[in-house]
């Protein structure tokens, strides 16, 4: 029997992790429309509703930093796993609360927190799997990372949260099930992975581990770099979009349809990103990429800003997507690159610990 090429096995393989995100963060795009509605529909104190939306950050406030440490020390896709099935548990209870009449705001809230908890062991777990199954290749991984966050921001933005306002309507238990149904299959699909061998040293404290993964970060001139491009980008973007529902509907004169498709069409500047992307960051260094995109970031705000049309503003957003896509493409395989394997859980979970803090501060400090 002939055996089957390198590659083609190596893409087989990603096949199943691409499978998975696919579906998870489907699942999280419903869920990212299913749980205000439901949050609303339970009470109306914006105290009670805005604690629903902080606990996800506070997950990673708490737990993300020691779930990298852990990441590392453990098999990781006997946690992803693990960590898929118990978020369908959750997600089962909680619809099945639904379904009697005894669901409240609080069930709501610690949901969401366990979901948050799962997804500072499952992220990085997932990230640090992209190397393992593509190799270190410059060129592999940006290939693979394009299609990686081409397919979570396709789920996460653009498909999930309209099926799950949808379900929502149907019945206020049903995005909460579909979410859960997804979580099962990415388990189904992250059980057909290869366990890579791993030899790792674990007498470290979680303390000590962490501090260890923080600081080959700071030391790293480049990843260094790059971890800051990010969170300027990431800045300017949740600054900019803090008021742009009031912008399109006071400016641009955009009613919820309206609004709806700008931000759609961010979204599908990200899905457009997937095979340009790669290219763009085999052929320019990842610093260039990131000055790139930041310069693409300023020039669009302006472009919805003084354009005074929906068209524009609808085309800087789609401008937004890919460089967001961009940087998400190039920080993740230049992270996975330069990064020793037994540190890679750590690396990835400090990195989403800082974006996601400063995002937290960011929007309570506006309220």
């Amino acid at each position: 029997m002939t055996e089957m090429p390198k590659t083609e096995k190596r893409q087989g393989r990603l096949g199943y992790l691409l499978a998975s995100t696919g579906v998870s963060v489907t699942g999280d795009g419903v869920l990212l429309a299913a749980t205000p509605l439901l949050a609303a529909s339970l009470s109306r104190d914006p105290l009670q509703i805005g604690i629903v939306s902080a606990a996800g950050y506070a997950a990673w406030l708490s737990v993300g930093l020691p779930a990298g440490a852990l990441v590392d020390r453990w098999p990781r896709r006997r946690v992803m796993v693990t960590v898929d099935l118990l978020r369908t548990l959750v997600l089962l209870a909680l619809a099945g609360l639904i379904v009697s009449g005894n669901s409240s705001i609080w069930a709501l809230a610690i949901m969401v927190f366990v979901l948050g908890v799962g997804s500072c062991f499952f992220d990085p777990a997932g990230q640090a799997m992209i190397p393992a199954l593509v190799g270190r290749d410059k060129d592999d991984l940006a290939r693979a990372n394009g299609k990686f966050w081409a397919l979570d921001t396709f789920g996460r933005a653009l498909a999930g949260p309209p099926l799950g306002a949808a379900a929502f309507a149907v019945a206020r238990f049903l995005p909460f099930a579909m979410d859960a149904l997804s979580f099962l299959l990415s388990a189904l699909f992250v059980s057909r992975l290869p366990e890579a061998s791993r030899s790792t040293t674990t007498s470290q404290s979680i303390l000590v581990s962490v501090r260890d993964g923080v600081h080959f970060l700071s030391c790293s001139s480049e990843l260094r770099a790059l971890v800051l491009g990010e969170a300027g980008y990431n800045l300017g973007w949740n600054i900019a979009c803090a008021t742009l529902v009031l912008f399109a509907q006071d400016v641009l004169h955009v009613g919820n349809v309206g609004y709806g498709l700008l931000l759609a069409a961010g979204a599908a500047g990200g899905v457009l990103s997937a095979r340009l992307v790669p290219r763009l960051a085999q052929a320019v260094a990842g610093r260039l990429v990131f000055a790139i995109g930041l310069l693409v970031q300023a020039a669009s705000w302006l472009l919805v800003l003084l354009g005074g049309s929906p068209w524009l503003a609808g085309l800087g957003l789609v401008a937004l997507g890919f460089a967001s896509n961009a940087l998400s493409v190039v920080i993740g395989s230049t992270m996975q690159r330069l990064t020793p394997d037994d540190k890679l859980g750590r690396v990835v979970a400090a990195v989403l610990v800082l974006v996601i803090s400063a995002v937290f501060f960011l929007c309570h400090r506006q309220r």
